[in-house]
């Protein structure tokens, strides 16, 4: 540990941040989990309640980091820490784990796409649903599995090593604008397809019969996937916004970082629905494999399919990796606030950290769930609920203060904001947390003790 203090590094300017940000939400978030939610919990109802999410929770909740990180200009552990007292100093570490345990299997899933971009380029897509499903379960576990997890945290902690403008700010400068150009150019594409007609329908007119029927899973699933997507409750955006000066305008900022996050996520469902109408493919098959299998089968069933496939996929590995930087970053600022340990050496020890945690990921998919689900819909709600409980019940004066830096005087904005906070917000991650919780007992009760006893 060096007794000399490090320079705390700054984002080199306001679009690197804006990209940084909307790189760490725009990821497999969006590409990966947005469409087997969307097919899992009845199409356009999910998407209905998504966007409810991201309007009532998601935006006050990134204020909530936002003024914590600017305020505190630390990680989470010192953020939590500084503005904390008692139990609520440790809340931060909620925020480190999390980050942790998403980012060992985040990597895993992120290896399946660099894969699946390679197979379009060599023997292309399997058009069977049976043979695409089978050769998911061959590719997605055991030592190519762990190979290819490898080689993308080796690629993260080059990132991150590098450092906030060399590394991190410099790639995505170059990621986010790649990744929204192909995906609306594949949406464009995915329109001219037969199929696309059937696909709006379902993912577009929502059944609010749908919605009453099934709230109970609808609910936390869309909850999860607002603060997944948006990478809050993971202590990123608290970690990015701790590198900003106090001349920002943070509401404007978050707005810009919703807005693209919301409309990639949008883009996707043009994307995934009108390719898995057009093959015939079920878009409710369950499962983190979903675009694996029942995606991979309807691009062996198109024309240029492998050309298709291999753009997406590679668009997906991309997206992936503008969100694994932000995620380990988290982890690294705190070894550099707290421990002062050399940017670099702390990368390369928590990225093999990550790695190792994320072997049993890359071993059997059962494993890949219980890490997912116990992170998404308990780690990432819970770390959210409480952060919204100390900023909306007991830091609001300091927290509309800071907030209004960079912006001047926030009038009722500022009262309306903090009471979002307190009602809204925390009564939905009650609620989320709790079903979470019960839904994660049934995963451990059920397809994970099956596991177990084979």
């Amino acid at each position: 540990m060096s007794s000399v203090e490090i320079p705390r590094e700054t984002w080199a300017t306001r679009i690197g941040f804006i990209f940084a940000a909307v790189g760490s939400a725009v990821g497999l978030g969006n590409i990966w989990r947005f469409p087997f939610q969307v097919g899992q919990e009845g199409g356009a109802a999910f998407l209905v309640m998504y966007l409810l999410f991201i309007l009532a929770v998601g935006f006050p909740a990134m204020l909530v980091e936002f003024v914590v990180g600017r305020y505190t200009e630390r990680n989470p552990v010192g953020a939590l820490r500084e503005i904390g007292t008692g139990a609520w100093r440790y809340v931060g570490w909620i925020f480190i784990a999390t980050g942790f345990v998403i980012l060992s299997y985040y990597s895993v899933v992120a290896g399946w796409t660099i894969r699946y971009t390679i197979l379009g380029l060599q023997d292309g897509y399997l058009a069977d649903a049976g043979e695409a499903e089978a050769q998911f379960v061959s590719l997605a576990s055991g030592l190519d599995a762990i190979f290819l997890h490898a080689v993308f945290m080796g690629a993260v902690v080059l990132i991150v090593a590098a450092g906030i403008k060399r590394g991190i700010e410099l790639a995505v400068k170059v990621m986010v604008p790649a990744i929204i150009v192909i995906a609306v150019g594949l949406a464009a594409y995915a329109a001219t397809l037969e199929g696309a007609g059937d696909a709006y329908a379902y993912y577009l007119s929502p059944d609010l019969g749908v919605i009453a029927a099934n709230w109970t899973s609808i609910l936390p699933a869309a909850a999860g996937q607002a603060f997944f997507t948006l990478s809050l409750g993971m202590g990123v955006m608290i970690t990015y916004a701790s590198y900003l000066g106090e001349e920002r305008n943070l509401a404007e900022d978050g707005a810009i970082v919703i807005g693209f996050d919301t409309a990639i996520a949008f883009i996707t469902g043009l994307i995934v629905f009108p390719i898995l109408f057009t093959a015939g493919v079920d878009p409710g098959d369950p499962g983190a494999g979903a675009i694996f299998v029942s995606l991979a089968a309807a691009f062996g069933d198109l024309t240029l399919g492998w050309l298709i496939g291999t753009v997406f996929f590679g668009t997906v590995a991309i997206a992936a990796l503008s969100s694994a930087i932000s995620l380990m970053e988290v982890v690294v600022s705190y070894a550099v606030d707290e421990l002062e340990v050399d940017r670099r050496v702390a990368a390369l020890a928590i990225g093999g950290g990550m790695f190792v945690l994320g072997v049993p990921s890359a071993y059997d998919l059962v494993l890949l769930d219980l890490f997912d689900l116990f992170a998404d819909q308990i780690l990432l709600v819970l770390g959210g609920l409480l952060l919204a409980i100390l900023v909306g019940w007991i830091l609001s004066d300091l927290a509309v203060e800071e907030l209004s830096l960079g912006i001047g005087d926030l009038g009722g904005y500022g009262t309306a904001w903090i009471w979002a906070v307190r009602i809204p917000v925390v009564l939905v991650l009650l609620v989320a947390l709790a079903l979470g919780v019960l839904d994660y007992l049934e995963f451990l009760t059920g397809p994970f003790a099956e596991w177990l006893g084979e």
